[in-house]
């Protein structure tokens, strides 16, 4: 089934999700829509950069158009004009049978032309695009009057449908299908007693300050060990605080490693710690694909009843959880890790949810079956 994959940016190594799509989705008969090209095409899949010049006509018409379409459509980005035409063309000619665009504001740039094209378009929200994007009261009338365009919607979490519902933005043909991990891949091997591992980008949402502090209060001293993998604007801010908390020698700031090294260090890693919080604009989590690759690889997951995590970790069975900002509950929990005589209950019990829950070859097959027997809306 011809897939056309929409996506802001092509081609970006860290969205993995987004990648898999790209090269599995339907035995791989995929092509790719992006806004921005960023110069390596490592697929080798047709590719449409929606960002071309303007004709003169256009560049006149332009005003008018954008403005048009962010007032009602909720982005100043849909093609019109001669780059609709030959969007239109390029989806005939690259026989399309079905749209997929991976975030909710993606669907907002193709849904209109698909629905006029009788292509059944989907979108999966995976967390900005159902949380930050939200409090644009535009975004949401948008959302809203694009939903009867779909042919169906995908969700990392069950969090984030629900807090699309609480906007008013629902579609019947919706489902809860988590980006999953390649549970071949990222298995256990001998674990570490007592390393811990934090990994993603150091900015608000993330909390990095948080879990260090807490780390330092608990393991201070102790047989622990912390690696932090990625960087952002906190990093430096982070390094700062582990010297002065005095654990500059249980503490690693590694930087951005590549996903294969990220595997790697999750494999014998023994702890996970993601102390994810709503940030001040509104910001969510969806499901932290990190968290799934963590549980596939048996490690006990530390995080936050924030977002679809709860979904994932189960308190006192796979991982334990704490409250958003519960600095001195992290704390609490990390000291209960490392007091635990024998941690390998918890780590069958991480193995075991990734199985049953985040196997992406699994949900691959459950998307591939919803985007077959949905109907083509009219527009």
């Amino acid at each position: 089934m011809r897939t056309c994959i929409v996506t802001s940016d092509f081609h970006v190594p860290g969205e993995t999700f987004i990648n898999r799509h790209i090269q599995h989705a339907f035995g791989g008969d995929t092509c790719v829509l992006t806004g921005r090209f960023n110069g390596a095409d490592p697929f080798g899949k047709p590719l449409f950069v929606r960002r071309a010049p303007l004709g003169m006509a256009d560049k006149l018409r332009a005003p008018f158009a954008m403005g048009w379409n962010a007032a009602v459509e909720g982005t100043g980005r849909l093609p019109f004009g001669r780059n609709r035409q030959r969007l239109a063309d390029w989806l005939r000619d690259q026989h399309v049978q079905v749209i997929l665009a991976e975030f909710g504001t993606q669907a907002l740039v193709v849904a209109k032309l698909g629905a006029a094209l009788d292509i059944p378009v989907f979108t999966y929200f995976r967390g900005t695009d159902a949380s930050f994007a939200l409090r644009s009261r535009q975004i949401v009338r948008a959302y809203r009057r694009m939903m009867p365009r779909l042919a169906g919607v995908f969700s990392v979490s069950q969090f984030l449908l629900d807090n699309l519902a609480a906007h008013g933005v629902t579609h019947p043909n919706a489902h809860v299908v988590p980006s999953g991990v390649d549970i071949r891949r990222f298995a256990p091997r001998a674990k570490t007693p007592g390393t811990f591992l934090a990994v993603g980008r150091m900015v608000e949402k993330k909390a990095p300050q948080v879990t260090l502090r807490a780390f330092a209060t608990a393991a201070r001293g102790r047989d622990a060990h912390l690696t932090f993998i990625g960087d952002g604007p906190l990093l430096d801010t982070c390094r700062t605080m582990a010297a002065t908390l005095g654990v500059t020698d249980q503490v690693t700031f590694a930087g951005a490693l590549p996903h294969d090294a990220v595997r790697q260090r999750l494999e014998i890693t023994e702890t996970f710690l993601q102390h994810s919080v709503t940030a001040q604009n509104g910001n969510t989590e969806g499901l932290p694909t990190a968290i799934q690759e963590a549980l596939a690889c048996g490690c006990i997951t530390l995080s936050t009843i924030h977002a679809g995590i709860p979904e994932a970790v189960e308190h006192g069975v796979n991982g334990l959880l704490v409250p958003e900002w519960d600095e001195q509950g992290f704390a609490a929990r990390i000291a209960q890790v490392l007091d635990m005589s024998d941690r390998s209950a918890m780590t069958r019990a991480a193995r075991a949810t990734a199985e049953a829950k985040f196997d992406n070859a699994v949900l691959l097959q459950k998307m591939e079956r919803i985007m077959r027997e949905a109907p083509t809306p009219r527009p």
